[in-house]
């Protein structure tokens, strides 16, 4: 709340007041009026000189001795009242501090209140969007409140964009934010991030790097996927494209080796060639729906898909006669669109990855898209546990996955401890894409 302006101190009552032997008083007066909701109660103290001293005791009609010393509120208040200022310690205070006081406590508690609405609001757009029973909302929400972001940004501008925020994560709900108890299904829609800020946002840039509504949204993903939030521009990228959103279509590539699309269309020739010269390609997604309609593959055939480059590049250097993906971890949206489409084509897609939770929980969402598990179950990673060296074994850390197409795989990797890397079964997947047959 803000004092109501008052009438000009006439020009001798300022130039005695205004003193700078009185300057520490004002301000200490200030201060205080505005902890005390304007109200000319209680003291404060205030170092005076000689000058000062005249100068106060005169306004009080007492003497006073120069010093520290204890002024009451209330007797200031009564003094300037009666004297030629004709007005009250608030107006004068203002006019000589150069600003209206505020009423800071007010103040504070109006704050309260509005952010107390805000977070009804909120919980009201969760529950419309049918967000509310998700079990990572209570991690993101708090983690908004802890980190204080909305705070800095203002009520205004935290409710326009945690608003979208919600549209935003509403309309990524069909997406497969992986969780520890599973969540979502398998993406239903694909975005373009400034298509997925135009529908959500009203603003095609409305989810831009560094954008507030951006930043929620990305620590919503990161809590729906028990991931830390991102703090690099590469692994905003990731989270984007875990939920199906391209940032670009350039950047993200899937790495494919001999892929051989069939018939006639220039880029099918082009596949071949490349494969004639045992050459890897790197396909953009900008690439692969440049040719929407071209089969990449006859149906039946196998195409074996590996997380790491390592298996791949080892593909590449014996020139093995198998198709083999690589989604270099997590896969990109130019790696999702391949396999959805190499699903849709009715080729036999075979998934293999790390037995560690981020590699099972990849696995888990890409073997629900249609692929079967390559070499995934319990008895493989039995069998590789048995074989590896102890010093090639590195402890499981995160929270569990879970392993539908083998609930014992889950139970397993719980109950060992181990995690074991795609590379420490090099062998036995070069064994496989050497010897691929299409089914």
């Amino acid at each position: 709340m803000t004092a109501h302006p008052l009438p000009q101190l006439p020009a001798p009552v300022r130039s005695y007041l205004d003193d700078p032997s009185l300057t520490a008083l004002w301000a200490a007066a200030r201060k205080r009026l505005e902890r005390n909701r304007l109200a000319p109660t209680g003291t404060v103290q205030a170092q005076l000189d000689t000058e000062g001293a005249k100068r106060l005791g005169g306004l009080l009609g007492t003497r006073l001795e120069p010093g520290l010393r204890r002024i009451q509120l209330g007797a200031l208040d009564v003094a300037l009242r009666a004297s030629a200022a004709q007005c009250g310690l608030v107006s004068v205070v203002a006019e000589l501090t150069g600003r209206p006081l505020q009423d800071r406590m007010s103040a504070k508690e109006a704050q309260q209140t509005a952010w107390t609405a805000f977070w009804q609001q909120l919980d009201g757009d969760i529950t419309g969007a049918g967000l509310a029973h998700a079990g990572w909302i209570a991690d993101w929400l708090g983690e908004l409140r802890s980190t204080g972001i909305l705070t800095r940004a203002g009520i205004e501008a935290a409710a326009t964009a945690l608003s979208s925020a919600v549209r935003t994560i509403a309309a990524l709900t069909n997406t497969p934010l992986y969780s520890p108890v599973g969540t979502g299904a398998e993406a239903v829609k694909q975005w373009e991030l400034s298509e997925l800020a135009a529908h959500t946002t009203g603003d095609a840039h409305g989810l831009d790097e560094g954008r507030l509504t951006s930043i929620l949204v990305l620590k919503a993903i990161a809590a729906a996927c028990t991931l830390p939030s991102p703090d690099s521009a590469a692994n905003r990228r990731l989270l984007w494209e875990r939920v199906g959103v391209s940032t670009d279509s350039l950047s993200g590539t899937v790495m494919v080796w001999k892929l051989d699309p069939p018939g006639t269309h220039p880029w099918a020739m082009m596949m071949r060639t490349r494969n004639d010269l045992s050459l890897v390609t790197h396909l953009t997604l900008q690439e692969l729906r440049t040719v929407p309609d071209v089969a990449l593959t006859v149906p039946g055939a196998t195409v074996y898909v590996c997380e790491n480059p390592q298996v791949l590049q080892a593909a590449a250097r014996y020139g093995l006669p198998g198709v083999l993906v690589c989604g270099s971890g997590n896969p990109s949206a130019a790696g999702w669109e391949l396999l959805r489409r190499l699903v849709a084509s009715r080729a036999d897609v075979a998934y293999h990855g790390d037995f560690d939770w981020p590699g099972v929980a990849i696995a888990e969402r890409v073997i629900r898209l249609g692929a079967r598990p390559w070499r995934m179950h319990s008895t493989d990673y039995l069998d590789a546990l048995a074989e590896l060296p102890a010093d090639r074994l590195t402890p499981l850390t995160g929270a569990s996955a879970p392993s539908p197409w083998d609930p014992q795989l889950e139970t397993m990797m719980a109950q060992r401890g181990l995690a074991v890397h795609e590379e420490a079964q090099l062998g036995r997947l070069l064994h496989d894409v050497r010897h691929a047959t299409s089914r």
